[in-house]
C-alpha cells in the first residue's frame, strides 16, 4: 500500500511546505503539490494524484479542505477512489474511508465544510440596502418610511 500525498493552496503567494512536511512525516512517498483555487473542479495537480492512486493505496491529505471545498466534488473524488479499490485520510480531521466511522466523519465534515463555504461567499456579496429590499407595492416599515406631513390649516 502506498500513501500519496496532495497538498492545494489558493494562491501563488501561499507555500505547501506546512502541509508537505506533514504529509512526509505521516510516510508519503510521493506528495503532488497545487497552487489553485480549491473552487476549481479541475486541478492538474490532483488529476495527476488520483491518476496515479492503485488499488490499496491510500490518498492523504494535511486537511479536509484542501482536498474539496463543495460536498458533491469531495463525494465525486472518494467515488473515484471506491471504484479505484483505493481509501482517502485527512490528517488533521478524523477521517479514513478504510473505516464505517471514518466514512461517516467525511460525509459530515464535507457538509459543514459546504456551509461553511456559502456563508463566506454571502458575507463577500454583502448584504443589500434597505430600499434594495422593498418590494415595490409593498409597505415600507415605520424606520424606512419617509415622514408624511399634512398640510397646515389655515
Amino acid at each position: 500500500m502506498s500513501l500519496i500525498g496532495y497538498a492545494r493552496v489558493s494562491t501563488e503567494d501561499q507555500a505547501t511546505d506546512a502541509q508537505a512536511d506533514a504529509l512526509t512525516a505521516a510516510g508519503c512517498a510521493v506528495i503532488f503539490r497545487e497552487h489553485m483555487s480549491g473552487a476549481k473542479a479541475t486541478r492538474p495537480e490532483l488529476l495527476k494524484a488520483l491518476a496515479k492512486v492503485q488499488r490499496g493505496d491510500l490518498l492523504v491529505v494535511a486537511r479536509l479542505d484542501r482536498l474539496a471545498r463543495s460536498l458533491s466534488h469531495l463525494l465525486s473524488v472518494i467515488a473515484e477512489l471506491d471504484a479505484k479499490g483505493a481509501h482517502f485520510k485527512s490528517l488533521a480531521d478524523p477521517i479514513d474511508t478504510t473505516t464505517p466511522q471514518g466514512r461517516f466523519a467525511l460525509q459530515v465534515l464535507g457538509a459543514v465544510a459546504e456551509r461553511e463555504r456559502a456563508l463566506i461567499r454571502e458575507r463577500n456579496q454583502g448584504w443589500p440596502t434597505r430600499r434594495q429590499e422593498t418590494r415595490p407595492g409593498r409597505r415600507q416599515s415605520p424606520n424606512c418610511a419617509p415622514a408624511i406631513t399634512t398640510p397646515s390649516s389655515a
